[in-house]
């Protein structure tokens, strides 16, 4: 593993109630750029991310984050070291407005400063959540909900910003404005995607990590992969049609 990576993982194992999910992740992310983790439903992505977290309380290994050791910690102390996760199911709240689930987000311990440039940001990529700033969560669309869930993770300074299946139900339309914002987002922070459309993958990470029944099975280059239809099809179920040529 590189002495430069923001992230690395190592002989990651972790049980989620009686089930033994991961069975041997290793992993590393560098300070820029996307890393695309890929595998199979059930393969054990989400588990990896829920663990660098700190929501899985069964894990062991090491998750070491700018040369610290962050497995063991609650996640109110991980997010402090400036990780924050964009879940699968968005994690907004349905109740309040659009604007309160983005203030409510944001860490209060950055200056007054801070927050407004950040705040400032935000909506500059999302500008249609300025349109919709009072409007309840519940009521957006699928595609603004996600927008929002990505909006509070932009909300404030982090150094990694891991997205869960963000493509996940919108419309091909959408999906390609998605990709614009991450790459937006690669130009300031690290990024952990966990995506099952490769297609879509393939266009936005720079390396990769397949996982298969709980283990790291292949890493590398996405160029590479992207070459490697046999690959493709016995870990990810890709059809040669399904690939991407970028």
């Amino acid at each position: 593993m590189s002495d430069k990576a923001l992230l690395k993982i190592s002989g990651l194992h972790a049980y989620v109630e009686q089930f033994y999910i991961l069975q041997g992740v290793t992993l590393e992310v560098p300070s820029q750029g996307a890393v695309v983790l890929l595998g199979r439903n059930g393969a054990g992505k989400t588990t990896t991310l829920r663990c660098i977290m700190g929501l899985v309380p069964k894990c062991s290994g090491e998750i070491i984050f700018s040369g610290e050791d962050i497995k063991g910690l609650p996640p109110y102390e991980i997010a402090r070291r400036k990780i924050t996760l964009v879940p699968e199911d968005q994690g907004i709240f349905a109740l309040l407005n659009v604007g309160e689930n983005i203030l409510v987000s944001q860490r209060q311990s950055s200056s007054r400063g801070e927050l407004a440039r950040r705040l400032d940001f935000t909506l500059s990529v999302f500008p249609d959540l300025k349109l919709a700033w009072n409007r309840k969560a519940g009521t957006l669309s699928g595609g603004q909900k996600q927008m929002l869930a990505m909006a509070r993770a932009l909300a404030n300074e982090n150094h990694l910003i891991m997205l869960d299946e963000p493509s996940k139900g919108l419309a091909p339309l959408l999906v390609k404005g998605l990709g614009n914002v991450i790459r937006q987002i690669q130009a300031n922070s690290a990024v952990l995607l966990v995506e099952q459309n490769f297609a879509f993958a393939s266009t936005l990470g720079d390396t990769f990590s397949i996982l298969s029944d709980g283990k790291t099975v292949l890493s590398g280059k996405m160029s590479e992969l992207l070459e490697n239809s046999e690959t493709q099809q016995r870990f990810l179920g890709v059809s040669a049609n399904e690939g991407l040529r970028r």
